[in-house]
């Protein structure tokens, strides 16, 4: 018997492949003899690097950027298996888990890391890159990023804008002379599932902004400002932002990466999976089992599980879901997708519990489920 263990990371306590371990021990608790596969997932936001790293065989590399604040860290970008394909995960360099939640400033946060760790890999002679953009801290409608690759953004005096969402506002000029050259050979592939346009009520600073510390009152300025941005970029490269769909994506990262490099959109979780082979690995398997911190309605759009659940239907291998918690309105919806649903909190174990040790009960409830599946006699 085969079984592919393909979760997403468990947000806040496990990292997908420490919950992949998990799910490992509780089924060869059952039957040494079962054949596992670790082939962890995400669904483009945080965890997209490392789940790519382990499930390909690939490495990390690292290089000293400047995060949301400007402050110098060690950020890690990664090469695939392929030693072709370099993932960038922008909440590596301009992640808000970077920051304490004090440290909270949209108005300042800037996405000049990312543009660094790209200019890194460029470096390092890589030309095919996957950009996670999950995750960030920034609302600068990527113009850090840009800068860090050589554009500059000019006030109708000539001088270079400094960092800064409110100094968008004196941008008269994109000058792309000095933009790195190497990136005229370079492909990026954006990994998002998000949609919204880049200003608008369902724009970036509406939608994201709170959660990265934009207070109400700054709303209408913030999207004035990127407003502002997309008018010039719309008059000097006749392209339109305003209302492109995903440009609005992690603070306008992804107008940015659509407009300046070319960048192309795929869904998240159809790029990891397409990376991993995992339709290659269902081909021998008799069962997969994939999980998540939380799932609820939106699992069903586009999250991890469920893009894991598609792959094994098409390959007719059955699915198992086990999550930190399910929401139980989406019970019945998530049942059409997988053979079993369970969460890790129920009448036994608590929230606390879970999260102090999850996994301890990772391993013991996977055990239980793959039980009761050798006992129905589907294998």
């Amino acid at each position: 018997m085969k079984v592919i263990i393909s979760p997403d990371s468990y947000k806040g306590t496990l990292s997908a492949v420490e919950v992949a371990k998990a799910m490992q021990k509780g089924i060869l608790d059952v039957d040494h003899s079962i054949e596992t596969i670790i082939l962890p997932v995400a669904d483009g936001g945080e965890g997209t690097l490392h789940s790519l790293i382990a499930s390909t065989d690939g490495r990390y590399c690292s290089a000293t950027v400047l995060d949301p604040l400007g402050r110098a860290i060690q950020a890690q970008y990664g090469v695939l298996g392929d030693q072709v394909t370099c993932v960038i995960e922008m909440a590596q360099a301009s992640g808000i888990m970077l920051l304490q939640e004090n440290e909270k400033n949209p108005e300042l946060a800037t996405s000049y890391g990312t543009g660094q760790l790209i200019k890194a890999a460029l470096d390092q002679g890589f030309r095919k890159f996957i950009i996670g953009i999950g995750g960030s801290a920034t609302n600068d409608a990527g113009t850090g990023m840009l800068q860090a690759l050589g554009v500059r953004l000019l006030s109708a005096e000539g001088v270079e804008l400094e960092a800064g969402v409110s100094n968008l506002m004196q941008l008269d000029v994109i000058d792309m002379s000095l933009l790195d050259t190497r990136l005229a050979e370079a492909t990026f592939t954006i990994a998002c599932d998000v949609d919204n346009p880049l200003i608008g009520e369902r724009g970036a600073t509406a939608i994201f902004g709170p959660q990265k510390g934009v207070q109400k009152h700054q709303v209408a300025e913030f999207d004035r400002c990127l407003k502002h941005f997309a008018d010039i970029v719309e008059a000097q490269f006749a392209i339109r932002l305003h209302d492109y769909k995903g440009a609005g994506a992690a603070g306008g990262m992804g107008g940015a990466l659509i407009a300046f490099l070319k960048g192309t959109f795929h869904a998240g979780i159809d790029l990891v999976l397409d990376a991993v082979q995992l339709q290659a690995h269902l081909a021998e398997a008799q069962l997969v089992i994939t999980g998540e911190g939380k799932s609820d309605l939106q699992t069903l759009h586009g999250k991890a599980p469920l893009g894991v659940a598609k792959a094994a239907k098409q390959a007719n291998v059955e699915a198992m879901l086990l999550s930190g918690g399910i929401d139980t309105k989406a019970n019945a919806a998530l049942q059409a997708y997988f053979t079993v649903v369970e969460s890790l909190v129920d009448e036994e174990i608590d929230v606390q519990q879970a999260m102090q040790e999850p996994a301890h009960f990772i391993r013991l409830k996977t055990k239980r489920m793959i039980e009761r599946y050798l006992q129905k006699g589907d294998v």
